[in-house]
């Protein structure tokens, strides 16, 4: 009896340590001071050094940023990169056709030579990490002006970059942690030619698409290949026919060994921001006015080119890449005001704030220096709810929404220049070079129709919505002129402005004058957007910056108040290390989900009339016929996706999983509903990051895309066993027969 409940005790002692969820999204330099004892006891076996060092090869020398807002990993010595397929979207979109569409029908360079070139396409590698605070902070208190402290700042982070970059090729930026109490400089190396080697079609790498999108389960092949190009001196070098794959200092080594639950697992990647320190004002107001807002905007605008892509496919391909850069943050606005509400999360937030006022009620001699943060809060937020439908719409709907106001803004810097007293006419010359060189790259993906119908719409929403005082005035005017017919109002401005046409921009740039610009009627517009939002900014300035200094305080006190816990910066686009166990969840009462996908349920989902969910004749022969080879599980099925507690958020699409061996076992791609909320409060229970079994991306890369030369250039690894090149390779005797 005693040997049995030991035996119990056991088990829920194991069960309490592998199901624990680590919230946060750690610094990795510091992994050694703050996570790794209890790292080591969840699996991981590698030293601090193996995960992240300067001086000798890592885990974070296999990390990038890729492009200019995901996470990608270099998987071999020749420079290959995996990212998300939804990462590279846009780069593949942009060498698509019609004849030659690669969303649609995938594409796989059998070669180096017939790798593609994607213009504009960067990768950096974060080179060292160093805490600068002392430096950017020196005779500055949380409490300095913050116009003063502002400028001050600036000044000293320019001054540490130009130090940190001076005679090398790197670049480099100081970021602020912990909502300005800190400061770390991060010093990069950004190689400038990225090509295309391989991606599945969208109806593999997107599998469920707007549908499934933050949900589970799943079964997406979430995932395309690029390779970085390097000069002979394997520094970054443009483009050129003749440089060659870079080799990195370190490259993560694939396992075939699979997960199962309560394993462990660790993200290195970029998250874009979290504000997991916002008080309740701010969430109240982002649950009961900006999000609705943004998500009402977001709606039209994706009803609008959804029109116009269902007319032509032609114009399906330009707006493929826009329209889902729209629809992600659509829904994710949908879920997270849901989460918020549903979590409670304004009442956790005020049961924090009274617990840190009765501490400082208990602590006088604090109070002076940390008792203004809720007060220069809440005074903040009063003013910032006057402007804040403006604010979103001028984001949502005017900045981001038709094209055509944009392309006008453009020529403010020309303008300008123009209409000095004494014109530069080389510095015109130069400026009109540069937006000639730009023009066809802005209609590349873009359709007339589509935009005119967006313009008319945002404005009626804008004039709608937006506090009438708030609103330029020559918006009234082009109203009353239109008799409030907000079609006729942009077929007007469309039918007499230049930036409506790249032909009517090339002629103009030819011998260009400010007064075709200055009685341009999209020009006039987005100027007076531009100085309403002006007048906006300068009324809520002290707002701000008492709102940015009361959240410095604000955390500040808290970090004092809990002294024995270890805080974690919100994410701002810098490398962080987040960690925890492969784990299933309960979504609601009486609903399990388990931890991982398979096959089976592709061919469940599949719906031949709807296009999310169409399914490759080749992918159903390689299901139905379970040949998975190497790649299966131990019972014969075969993992699409799993799910892991590790805390991510945008910007950690395409980081890699690894295990506590520093092998790949997946790739992030999402994360679920239930959690929406967790940008701003991260739940243990529901909070799960959705990612992609690495063993499903190699069964496509192998039995679906037939590009076995790209399994022979990656390290992989089953049973602790590297296998060798040639085993590699499936033998044509185990392949799916392609007639």
């Amino acid at each position: 009896m005693k040997r049995l409940l030991l035996l119990i005790a056991l088990f829920f002692c194991m069960m309490s340590l592998t199901t624990k969820a680590d919230e946060g999204m750690w610094i990795p330099m510091l992994v050694e001071k703050l996570n790794y004892a209890e790292m080591q006891k969840l699996g991981l076996k590698l030293s601090p050094e193996e995960v992240y060092s300067v001086n000798h090869s890592s885990l974070k020398d296999a990390i990038v940023i890729f492009g200019r807002g995901c996470t990608g990993e270099i998987i071999s010595d020749q420079g290959l990169l995996l990212t998300n397929h939804h990462c590279g979207y846009g780069a593949i979109q942009s060498v698509s056709s019609v004849e030659s569409n690669y969303l649609r029908d995938g594409f796989w360079a059998k070669s180096r030579a017939s790798e593609i070139p994607i213009a504009d396409l960067t990768v950096q590698f974060l080179i060292s990490m160093e805490e600068v605070t002392s430096q950017v902070l020196e005779g500055l208190t949380l409490h300095s002006p913050e116009a003063e402290r502002n400028e001050t700042i600036s000044k000293r982070i320019r001054a540490i970059v130009e130090k940190a970059t001076a005679g090398t090729h790197y670049n480099a930026i100081v970021k602020e942690y912990y909502e300005g109490s800190e400061y770390y400089l991060l010093v990069y190396e950004t190689f400038k030619d990225v090509r295309l080697v391989g991606t599945p079609p969208e109806v593999i790498g997107k599998f469920g698409a707007d549908t499934d999108n933050w949900t589970w389960p799943r079964h997406t092949g979430d995932f395309s290949l690029f390779r970085v190009y390097a000069g002979p001196d394997n520094k970054p070098a443009a483009y050129s026919p003749d440089n060659k794959p870079f080799k990195p200092r370190h490259f993560l080594p694939i396992s075939l060994d699979g997960v199962k639950r309560g394993d462990f697992a660790m993200i290195l990647g970029n998250p874009g921001s979290t504000d997991r320190y916002l008080t309740s004002y701010g969430v109240e107001m982002a649950v009961n006015e900006t999000n609705p807002t943004r998500v009402k905007i977001r709606a039209e605008k994706l009803r609008i080119m959804s029109e116009g892509m269902d007319k032509d496919p032609a114009v399906r391909l330009k707006y493929a890449s826009k329209y889902a850069g729209v629809s992600n943050y659509w829904k994710y606005f949908i879920g997270q005001t849901r989460g918020l509400k549903r979590l409670d999360v304004v009442d956790k937030k005020k049961n924090i704030e009274q617990k840190y006022m009765q501490w400082l009620e208990r602590n006088p001699s604090l109070k002076a220096e940390y008792g203004q943060a809720l007060p220069l809060i809440s005074d903040a937020y009063k003013t910032l709810a006057e402007y804040n439908i403006a604010r979103w719409y001028m984001v949502e709907a005017i900045m981001q929404g038709s094209e055509i106001l944009t392309n006008a803004s453009r020529f403010s810097k020309l303008n300008d220049l123009l209409k000095a007293g004494n014109p530069d006419q080389e510095a015109i010359r130069k400026e009109a070079e540069r937006l000639e060189k730009n023009v066809d790259e802005w209609f590349k993906n873009y359709d007339t129709g589509i935009d005119q119908n967006l313009l008319a719409r945002m404005l009626e929403m804008y004039s709608a919505d937006v506090p009438q005082h708030q609103q330029p005035v020559l918006l009234g005017s082009l109203i009353h002129a239109s008799k409030g017919n907000f079609s006729n109002l942009a077929a007007g401005i469309f039918k007499k402005s230049l930036f409506a046409s790249p032909d009517r921009i090339k002629a103009f740039l030819t011998s260009p004058k400010s007064k075709t610009i200055e009685k341009d009627p999209a020009f006039q517009l987005i100027k007076a957007f531009y100085a309403k939002n002006q007048e906006i900014q300068e009324a809520t300035r002290q707002a701000n910056e008492n709102l940015k200094q009361g959240n410095r305080i604000f955390v500040a006190g808290l970090r004092q108040m809990q002294p024995d816990r270890t805080f974690y910066p919100n994410a701002n686009f810098s490398l962080r290390l987040t960690y925890g166990s492969v784990l299933d969840y309960y979504p609601a009462d009486a609903i399990h989900y388990d931890y991982y996908t398979t096959t089976k349920g592709i061919l469940e989902k599949e719906d031949p009339s709807v296009r999310e969910f169409e399914v490759p004749e080749k992918l159903k022969k390689i299901i139905s016929a379970a040949d998975y080879g190497r790649y299966a599980n131990a019972d014969g099925t075969m993992s699409v996706n799993f799910l892991s507690n590790l805390d991510i958020t945008g910007g950690n699409s395409g980081s890699p999983v690894i295990d506590g061996n520093g092998r790949l076992i997946g790739l992030a791609f999402d994360g679920n509903w239930e959690a929406m909320s967790g940008d701003i409060a991260f739940e243990p229970e529901l909070q799960r990051t959705i990612s992609v079994d690495i063993r499903y991306v190699m069964l496509i890369i192998d039995k679906f895309a037939d590009a076995h030369h790209l399994l022979r250039e990656m390290k992989i690894v089953q049973n602790n066993q590297y296998v060798a090149p040639q085993e590699q390779a499936i033998p044509a005797s185990r392949r799916i027969n392609k007639n």
